[in-house]
């Protein structure tokens, strides 16, 4: 399992993360996920609130993939891992409670991410290589 950084946690929560998964005929689904954020130092979770292809491509056991880049400063990071639902317990209420006062409908689901790799996504040699 790989570590978030102090830097890479303050990208996850300040910048737009994508998520990518696959279904099972290998096409790719990428989609923002303005909910991501960090749960612990080797794990990612964003609340699954339109119950869309994401969803459905993390139910059916997709690998998943999380990029966040800062055009600033011209860096960002790829987290690679695998993903499960939840859709009860005190982390789907914590979620639940929070898209409501967002006045949003109740989530299908939160999705936890176990990091398995990090990849860098700052330009020049070090593009898409193993960091973590």
């Amino acid at each position: 399992m790989a570590t978030l950084t102090q830097e890479m946690k303050d990208m996850i929560a300040t910048q737009q993360c994508f998520i990518g998964t696959v279904n099972t005929e290998g096409a790719p689904n990428v989609a923002p996920k303005r909910s991501t954020r960090v749960l612990s130092d080797n794990s990612l979770i964003f609340t699954e609130g339109t119950g869309g292809t994401t969803y459905a491509n993390i139910k059916r056991g997709s690998k998943v993939s999380v990029s966040v880049v800062n055009r600033e400063i011209l860096d960002g990071f790829r987290f690679v891992g695998t993903a499960s639902l939840q859709d009860s317990g005190p982390l789907y209420e914590q979620a639940a409670s929070m898209s409501s006062k967002m006045g949003m409908p109740k989530p299908y689901a939160v999705v936890i991410i176990n990091i398995d790799e990090i990849q860098s996504l700052k330009p020049g040699p070090t593009a898409g290589k193993k960091i973590g």
